[in-house]
């Protein structure tokens, strides 16, 4: 059935809920989380970006972050808003594999970001005099690109996964976007060779990554705890406590989604997914900014500057 682009199925996505009384006060919720995501990790990029204060490897990487989330967010939310608010659920065979592909994309670079991050936090804190020179820009924009590189590697290999076989009727998807199990669930071929890849793959992309934040953060503690002085100790939980809330937020959700069993996956898995994929990256701006004196200064030198410009 792959034979050339007029036999390509059209698949219909179930969505959120079916129930009428629902989809408006769902569409007006998601807007406006789809709104502040843009409007607060635009505008953190930005603050990066005009700030000289905020230009340090630490604000470099929640830079990318933040790009990451904008992106990921942009591949859901306004397929699932115009879904919503008119009830036309199809999406194009090639529709659908970009949504999955972009998603998968961004969704493996902010795992390998907020690794990156957590070894940004252990270099600062346990090796403060050494910082300027592991944290050098060159390195910063390496391990940008290389989270970016393993991505990029990690989203093709779980396309072709995917969409290698050849899909059966009917294309109902039992989701609000082309995420992995619901769409492995169409495939009319066998699909455990796909499914076993896909599983080791999502494995040693999170695992991986949570074990640099892991050994990261065991490593800081151990040094948090040994310093003598009280203040020091207290702007050293500070300067991770923003990284810590969003991995954990990031991380929880993720792994609830991927790391079980198909036969496990049910109506739950769409309030998981609504946390990592719309949630998530509207958090991520409030935990960095509204912790962090910084972020806040130049915010407030920001809106300033617009303001006397208008």
């Amino acid at each position: 059935a792959m034979g050339g682009n007029h036999t390509q199925p059209k698949f219909i996505l179930l969505g959120i809920t079916d129930t009428p009384w629902a989809q408006a006060p769902l569409f007006g919720l998601f807007l406006l989380i789809y709104i502040i995501t843009l409007v607060g990790n635009v505008g953190l990029m930005v603050s990066v970006w005009v700030a000289p204060s905020l230009h340090s490897p630490m604000y470099f990487f929640l830079a990318h972050l933040s790009l990451a989330d904008v992106c990921y967010s942009t591949v859901i939310s306004p397929k699932m808003l115009t879904d919503l608010l008119f009830g036309n659920k199809t999406i194009s065979w090639a529709g659908c594999l970009t949504q999955f592909h972009l998603f998968a994309l961004f969704a493996t670079a902010e795992c390998h970001l907020l690794a990156t991050m957590a070894y940004d936090r252990h270099v600062a804190i346990c090796h403060p005099l050494l910082y300027i020179t592991v944290m050098s820009p060159r390195a910063c924009w390496q391990l940008v690109a290389w989270s970016y590189l393993v991505a990029s590697l990690s989203a093709l290999i779980y396309t072709s996964c995917m969409f290698g076989g050849s899909f059966c009727g009917p294309h109902r998807v039992d989701h609000f976007f082309c995420d992995a199990s619901p769409m492995l669930r169409l495939v009319c071929s066998d699909t455990r060779g796909s499914e076993a890849a896909i599983f080791a793959l999502a494995t040693a992309n999170g695992l991986g990554t949570s074990v640099v934040i892991l050994l990261s953060y065991g490593h800081i503690l151990h040094t948090i705890l040994g310093m003598r002085s009280a203040p020091s100790r207290a702007r050293a939980f500070r300067t991770c406590g923003s990284h810590l809330v969003s991995v954990s937020v990031f991380y929880g959700t993720l792994f609830f989604m991927y790391l079980q069993p198909a036969s496990r996956h049910g109506s739950r898995d769409k309030v998981a997914s609504v946390f990592y994929t719309v949630v998530s990256p509207m958090l991520n701006p409030f935990i960095y900014s509204l912790r962090n004196k910084e972020v806040k200064a130049a915010l407030g030198k920001c809106r300033k500057r617009v303001l006397n410009h208008c």
